[in-house]
């Protein structure tokens, strides 16, 4: 769903950096912060698709144009005892996250413009228990909404097809020790403000960082989706995150797996990804990720064909001319076992032709 490839904007997204860098803003309320960004894209797809956009992707979905991906805000105040955040998104990538109205039919809800908005408390058990109460982006996946959190640009297909992005409900934190964590979740269901039955669904994370090289991350949720009076319906979600640092390499592994019963029926889907990441100076890195996706019922991303398996790689260069400014280029290619991609002779929307799906792109991220 996303040709000369040169920086999208340049000059412009120099001096807002320069703004962001160093105007001086109105001063915040005590205890409260504020931050934000603006990302903006260019990609190139060599298969020239007849519609403009790039297949089977999440957020650079534009082929061959400049693309707006995101424009946030995001102000906190951080709980002693009670606090808040409030996340403002912008843009095609929060309308994607959003789809419609979490509690209707109307797109331009202002739900939708919230990424994220709860309450946050810090009560006095233990070491201290944070509870969150609201709307929050999922606890699902080693990816996140906002391109300068992730290692590439792009997202891969385990964040586009096989979790949520966001929950209403709450969720308790809690430090066992130094090295330990978890975080309860009871939400009304995925990706919806409004539930669509009596049931809620749980999600649990546990973390374990048995050195400060090494972290264990289990990610685990379980609910029933289908609509009120359905007789079957309990989807179940579970993804165990590995990631490990040695000197300037970091690694992650990311595995998930998906089910849910439909009518009496079981529908799965799953995948594992592969992330490397070196720094090669104070201001540089190299990133690069491989993943494999297996969706066989066609339940998440729609393909037709058999036994539907989707690939990718992709390689990152990242450079970070000032603190507020990255700028990066990517190289990613898509394989599927099937024809899952258009090309230039593609008459129709739907006229699939191609098997691989390559792309270069450079993305430009400022924040403030």
């Amino acid at each position: 769903m996303t040709g000369r490839a040169h920086l999208p904007g340049l000059p412009l997204i120099f001096m807002l950096s320069s703004t962001a860098a160093f105007a001086s803003g109105p001063t915040p309320a005590p205890g409260i912060t504020w931050s934000g960004l603006v990302d903006v894209y260019y990609s190139k797809n060599f298969n020239s698709p007849s519609d403009e956009m790039n297949q089977l992707r999440n957020f650079d979905i534009y082929n061959n144009q400049f693309g707006f991906n995101l424009a946030k805000l995001t102000v906190q105040k951080q709980a002693q005892p009670v606090g808040f955040r409030l996340d403002l998104a912008f843009g095609p990538a929060n309308d994607m996250v959003q789809g419609v109205a979490p509690y209707g039919t109307n797109a331009f809800s202002t739900l939708s413009l919230l990424e994220q908005a709860y309450i946050e408390a810090l009560l006095p058990v233990g070491s201290g228990l944070t509870v969150d109460v609201g709307k929050f982006v999922t606890l699902m996946g080693n990816e996140v909404i906002e391109s300068n959190s992730n290692w590439n640009y792009s997202r891969s297909f385990l964040f586009a097809y096989a979790i949520p992005y966001y929950h209403e409900g709450i969720r308790m934190t809690y430090d066992f020790a130094g090295n330990f964590s978890a975080q309860l979740h009871i939400v009304n269901s995925w990706n919806t403000v409004i539930d669509n039955n009596k049931s809620k669904d749980l999600g649990l994370e546990l973390s374990y960082s048995p050195t400060t090289a090494t972290t264990l991350t289990f990610n685990g949720m379980s609910g029933f989706e289908q609509p009120a009076g359905a007789k079957y319906g309990r989807r179940d979600l579970a993804e165990i995150i590995i990631s490990q640092s040695v000197g300037n390499l970091s690694l992650v592994v990311d595995a998930v797996y998906g089910r849910d019963r439909i009518a009496g029926v079981y529908e799965d889907w799953k995948g594992v990804a592969l992330y490397a990441k070196y720094d090669l100076d104070s201001q540089s890195d190299i990133a690069a990720r491989g993943e494999v996706y297996y969706d066989p019922f066609d339940y998440t991303t729609g393909l037709t064909f058999p036994k539907a398996t989707l690939k990718e790689v992709t390689l990152t260069y990242e450079y970070r001319p000032w603190i507020p400014l990255i700028v990066r280029v990517e190289a990613r290619d898509d394989f599927a076992n099937g024809k899952a991609f258009l090309s230039a002779g593609s008459l129709n929307a739907g006229d699939f032709t191609r098997t691989s799906q390559p792309t270069l792109l450079v993305g430009v991220i400022t924040t403030f």
